[in-house]
């Protein structure tokens, strides 16, 4: 009998220490990301590495994520629930907040009805999943959110993007695969250039192509439109022209997790079939209490919208008269474009020295050349702080001819 001939096996790379190599180059890159451990929060003010510091850098749009009557809201609910859902929503953790808050988000929209996740990225992903089969197509604004990309790559989805806010550009992508399904998805407001999307135009060419059209709204809910219903109200459209319409809890309404909203049609939908639903535990109970007294503030206290508003134009008169490379944006997102990750880096921590957090934001979140301070604004914020963040700016020298 003769013996079988082994081989010796050829080692396999090490998926550890590829990951090892990869960091190191980031760390080299100077594009490495590091945690930060905030100690206390007490409205705009946090405190870090045992400095106090005037921070520009939160989403909590409206000042909502300390308010009394949400941490009131929550405890209340604590009290009688818990703290943990237990279960999925569809075993046996849907309870009576989650059906209360999704009845609020989805009058406050103007939608049929409202679906809750975890996340942002979570609904993103379980839309995408649910709509789309693979090789549909699925065109999307290149400076999208990630979540976007990714739910239409994890779909295996034809994905086709189009430069940034380019309607004609879009026109041709749609028009590249007349034949199939089609979804068109962009964000409502920019989360990284703060700008709006052009959506009168997009929900225009998605009736005129026979595309479905979403719009994801996480930084235009809240603050823009009548009562702060977001970038799509702001705009005149309704659930006809954007059927689909994703937002988060996490940013104006100053909570946490995210929503679909639209047709009874969608929702029953995204309940059979969007996995990043139908496979995770509910948000805790006590977390849609407070999310629900949050949307009522938020509609009905104006004046956090008008503040933030009046906050915003001080700024950007401020900064332009200062000759600053502000980009153009009318959102609670006031980014100051300084090309080089090592200028941003640099602002950054020379701002830092002076009491003010503003974060420098570097590919791969942005594209090469287009690293930027990304200063974010707040009803919590006063003039004051704002006269004092453009003081510091303008110490920094940073002019349009630096970019």
């Amino acid at each position: 009998m003769v013996a079988a001939k082994v081989v010796a096996a050829v080692p396999r790379p090490d998926l550890l220490d590829r990951l090892a190599v990869q960091t190191a180059e980031r760390a080299q890159a100077q594009l490495q990301r590091h945690l930060r451990t905030i100690t206390h929060v007490e409205g705009p003010w946090l405190d870090s590495n045992g400095r106090r510091l005037l921070a520009f850098c939160s989403n909590d749009y409206l000042g909502l994520a300390q308010h009394p009557q949400l941490i009131d809201a929550l405890k209340q609910a604590a009290d009688a629930e818990g703290v943990g859902s237990g279960s999925a929503h569809l075993i046996c953790g849907h309870r009576r907040e989650h059906a209360a808050l999704e009845e609020a988000l989805a009058e406050w929209t103007g939608r049929e009805r409202a679906l809750l996740f975890s996340t942002g990225y979570m609904a993103n992903l379980g839309v995408m999943q649910a709509l789309l089969q693979r090789g549909e197509l699925c065109v999307q604004d290149k400076l999208n959110h990630a979540c976007l990309l990714d739910g239409a790559q994890l779909a295996g989805a034809t994905l086709k993007r189009y430069p940034h806010a380019d309607v004609e550009a879009a026109t041709r992508q749609l028009r590249s695969n007349a034949e199939g399904s089609a979804l068109l998805a962009t964000d409502g407001v920019f989360s990284m250039d703060g700008d709006i999307a052009p959506l009168r135009e997009l929900a225009e060419l998605c009736a005129n192509e026979s595309a479905t059209f979403m719009v994801d709204d996480a930084h235009g809910l809240g603050v823009l439109g009548h009562e702060g219903a977001g970038s799509i109200a702001e705009a005149g459209l309704s659930e006809r022209d954007v059927p689909i319409l994703m937002a988060t809890l996490g940013k104006a309404v100053g909570c946490s997790g995210a929503f679909v909203a639209g047709s009874a049609a969608l929702i029953d939908g995204l309940t059979q079939f969007a996995r990043t639903y139908i496979y995770t535990t509910a948000m805790p109970p006590a977390l849609a209490a407070a999310a629900r007294r949050a949307v009522a503030i938020a509609r009905e206290e104006s004046w956090r919208r008008e503040k933030l508003d009046g906050l915003i134009q001080r700024f950007r008169r401020g900064a332009m008269e200062l000759g600053l490379p502000l980009m153009p944006s009318r959102t609670a997102i006031q980014p100051l474009l300084l090309g080089d990750s090592q200028s941003a880096l640099d602002a950054s921590r020379t701002l830092e020295a002076q009491g003010l957090l503003a974060i420098a934001i570097r590919p791969p979140t942005v594209p090469q050349g287009q690293a930027r301070l990304r200063i974010t604004l707040s009803a919590m914020h006063e003039e004051a702080h704002v006269d004092r963040l453009l003081q510091a700016l303008s110490s920094l020298q940073l002019t349009k001819a630096s970019v």
